[in-house]
């Protein structure tokens, strides 16, 4: 007799333990969708293609990105009015934002995930914040163009070591900010004279090289991060001399380029080919003709393939490259405004977002088959927590 009590107690127990566990989930299989025309960001569940939360109040997303802290839970938020969004994906919920500066564009957060950094066009230059709480830790304004303003900060990338490492449009320099032994006062490495107005730029997946575009002239300017003594060197130089040049209807984005088979894969400004480098020698080795121009030019996790968006007008068509053969393997129509590309961890599947559908189509990579749609208002950028653990996302 005296043990029913105990029984029931203990059965009691281990149902309040089950109802808790059924509330709690983890992080690695959410992200958020970008919904640029309205300010808001969607939560979605990467595994269940399912839409789980909606967080507003964002304001202008019309070039946003995201990072997200090393816990998985908080995305930062980079907004074109200079907001600076800490959003709790698991609440659904903004944990704090603050207005920063008048207009910027994009941001990084630092190896050790206590500092976040944003890069400013008004007033020109980087601000730097406490993670956990968006104060504010530096302030390092750009060089001067002259009456009063400063120049455009672009490219913004983390680093090994704590550092961060930019580029100023106007002024063609590339700077290092190294917050490893100084948190409020980084020490700061300017290189000038890099190439004619550098537009976007990348961190090789090893942390070891800084690339960015040049959109004064073809071509591109290499720091090695390992050897920043050594200088800025030119690669690509002169790419696609003698061709006509096209107008550029949408700058392409550096940050998705890849890295497959040993060679990067790279968009070409105002061409319609995707440029192949080889890694050991940094030469160009191959130019694939493709559909349009190319914005996102990005490898599916094991290199098998890479998928290209592209500018208007050619913007609601993605190609997929076979890296083996170096050719156009197969040619997708999900509708048109293609804005942005993300794969899963392993690579299994892909996310499209489809800005003049208003939808979000998810694709198995191997078949290229649909497996799902979901609203989204005016979607762009799609960003899952695995970004956390990757060097320059």
């Amino acid at each position: 007799m005296i043990f029913r009590p105990l029984l029931l107690a203990g059965t009691a127990l281990v149902l309040s333990f089950a109802a808790q566990a059924a509330e709690l989930r983890g992080t690695g299989d959410l992200g958020v969708v970008v919904e640029r025309a309205v300010g808001q960001v969607a939560v979605v569940d990467r595994r269940a293609s399912t839409r789980l939360a909606t967080v507003a109040g964002l304001g202008d997303l019309s070039h946003a990105s995201v990072v997200f802290g090393p816990s998985e839970r908080y995305a930062y938020v980079f907004g074109r009015d200079g907001g600076l969004t800490k959003v709790d994906v698991l609440t659904g919920t903004i944990d704090r934002r603050v207005v920063q500066s008048g207009n910027s564009i994009g941001g990084a957060i630092s190896e050790d995930g206590t500092l976040v950094a944003v890069a400013n066009y008004e007033p020109g230059g980087v601000t730097v914040f406490d993670a956990e709480t968006l104060d504010l830790v530096a302030d390092i304004p750009a060089t001067s163009i002259g009456d009063g303003k400063r120049s455009k900060v672009v490219g913004l990338e983390d680093a090994p070591g704590n550092r961060f490492v930019f580029s100023l449009y106007d002024t063609d320099e590339i700077w290092i900010a190294d917050f490893s032994a100084d948190r409020r006062s980084p020490a700061l490495t300017r290189f000038e004279a890099i190439g004619r107005q550098p537009y976007d730029a990348l961190v090789s997946e090893d942390g070891r090289w800084y690339i960015a575009g040049l959109f004064g002239e073809d071509g591109l300017a290499m720091l090695d991060l390992w050897h920043p003594e050594t200088g800025v060197r030119r690669v690509l130089d002169g790419y696609g001399r003698g061709q006509e040049a096209l107008p550029v209807y949408k700058m392409p984005h550096l940050e998705g380029w890849a890295v497959a088979g040993g060679k990067a894969w790279l968009p070409a400004i105002g061409r319609h080919s995707v440029l192949v480098v080889d890694l050991d020698t940094w030469e160009q080795v191959a130019e694939i003709p493709v559909h349009g121009q190319p914005v996102f030019v990005m490898a599916r996790p094991g290199g098998r393939h890479v998928w290209v968006n592209f500018a208007l007008p050619d913007n609601g068509t993605v190609q997929v490259i076979d890296t083996e053969r170096l050719a156009v393997a197969d040619t997708l129509e999900p509708g048109p405004g293609v804005l942005h590309m993300e794969f899963t961890p392993r690579g299994d599947r892909v996310w499209l977002s489809v800005r003049d559908r208003d939808q979000v189509q998810v694709y198995d990579t191997e078949t290229r088959e649909k497996l799902a749609t979901l609203p989204a208002d005016k979607p762009s950028g799609i960003f899952f927590t695995s970004r956390a653990h990757r060097i320059g996302l």
